[in-house]
């Protein structure tokens, strides 16, 4: 048997709006949404910003096509758990680079919107896969968390309309390999679950068939949860500010 801890901590709850700030649909729902749920189902308000469409997403399909296709999952999915608020930057997908206009576009982003939290992905070179992370994740994530920074001093992008935004307290980056929280998602796995599996082409180029999506789902969530006092969970790094 293995053996339980709880070694990560319960994130914190001291908060009322979250603001996703991702590279790609597909990155919330594979990273955090039954996070996502159970935050949604306690009423809090989250939203999603996508950098872009994920138009080179799908192997078999062409861009111009991608984009449509994908924007309409990526509305889907977040829906399915509670999350109204989708927008996207339309950004190149596969080439962000982490640049001051990408920081000023997150800063904007975050001072009209007020979140108390930003999530994103990991920022860092290795996943909680162990596998190399790509490039459009880790500027996105470097970038996000530099712009909460941005977004809270006047005289940073100052040609912005909107007034500086202080009040984020915290950053939750998903799919780290250095978790250092967790959210329970004990009621919240089947909204998970049908999430991803709104992403029905992107999976199918990935030759994933319908249905697939929950075996490593719940194999991810259940090794999470001996780590969090045996509860399925998601990990999270917490940054705070």
């Amino acid at each position: 048997m293995t053996e339980e801890t709880t070694d990560l901590e319960p994130m914190p709850d001291d908060w009322t709006r979250a603001l996703a700030i991702v590279a790609h649909p597909d990155d919330v729902e594979f990273g955090c949404a039954g996070a996502v749920a159970a935050w949604t189902a306690a009423g809090k308000q989250v939203g999603y910003l996508l950098l872009t469409r994920g138009e080179a997403g799908i192997d078999g399909m062409a861009p111009q096509e991608a984009v449509k296709v994908r924007e309409h999952e990526q509305r889907a999915g977040a829906a399915l758990v509670g999350v109204a608020t989708v927008e996207f930057l339309d950004y190149a997908d596969g080439s962000i680079a982490y640049t001051t206009e990408l920081r000023r576009d997150l800063a904007a982003a975050i001072r009209s919107h007020r979140p108390e939290l930003v999530v994103t992905f990991t920022h860092h070179d290795i996943t909680y896969t162990g596998k190399w992370n790509s490039p459009d994740h880790r500027n996105a994530g470097r970038a996000a968390l530099d712009a909460v920074l941005d977004a809270g001093n006047r005289w940073i992008f100052p040609e912005l309309d909107a007034e500086p935004w202080n009040g984020v307290k915290y950053a939750a980056v998903a799919g780290s390999d250095q978790p250092t929280h967790a959210v329970d998602v004990s009621a919240s796995l089947d909204a998970a679950v049908a999430s991803i599996e709104a992403h029905a082409a992107y999976l199918a180029g990935l030759g994933i068939p319908p249905g697939a999506a929950r075996t490593p789902l719940e194999a991810f969530v259940n090794a999470t949860g001996q780590r969090f006092g045996g509860r399925p969970a998601i990990p999270f790094e917490l940054i705070r500010y």
